[in-house]
């Protein structure tokens, strides 16, 4: 069994840790929790023929990508940036966090979840946006933390893509 660490990237309020909470626990809860700093789990996956070990950092969504979480990133494997479908402002903070991470962390593997898929009629963002993120080469996933669509599916795309690179 190997372990790699993923971390969480994305603003405030997007559903990192419901996204965290429905893979590892496969559970939802309607009430919001302000993640303070970091909040790390584990989950053991098969990819492949591989046992993975995930410790799964959450970090907080703060507005300002500074040292500290900077810091959260060393030793990262990957990590899944999380955007909120119906909150366009989402797009603009994860591009910005995206952007801070590669300077200070070099270029991991990672996957862009937009999450909220459940409340598809109320997204801010569109083909158009997915279109962009998909011309820079990014792999998108549209999830729901509450129904857990699609949440399973993307940690193990991001598991198999660590996998891949050495």
């Amino acid at each position: 069994m190997i372990q790699k660490k993923i971390c969480l990237l994305g603003g405030h309020a997007v559903g990192k840790t419901s996204l965290v909470a429905q893979f590892v626990r496969k559970k939802y809860a309607d009430t919001y929790h302000t993640t303070i700093g970091v909040k790390v789990d584990k989950k053991v996956i098969t990819a492949g023929a591989t046992e993975v070990s995930l410790m799964i950092w959450d970090l907080a969504g703060e507005d300002d990508f500074g040292p500290a979480e900077v810091s959260y990133l060393r030793g990262a494997s990957g990590y899944l940036l999380v955007l909120d479908g119906t909150r366009r402002a989402s797009l603009e903070r994860a591009l910005a966090v995206q952007q801070r991470a590669e300077e200070k962390n070099g270029a991991l593997p990672f996957i862009v979840l937009v999450n909220k898929v459940d409340l598809a009629a109320e997204w801010e963002l569109g083909d158009e946006d997915f279109s962009e993120l998909a011309a820079r080469g990014w792999t998108l996933h549209r999830t729901s933390a509450k129904t857990g669509e699609f949440v399973e599916a993307a940690f193990q795309a991001l598991a198999e893509e660590m996998l891949r690179r050495p």
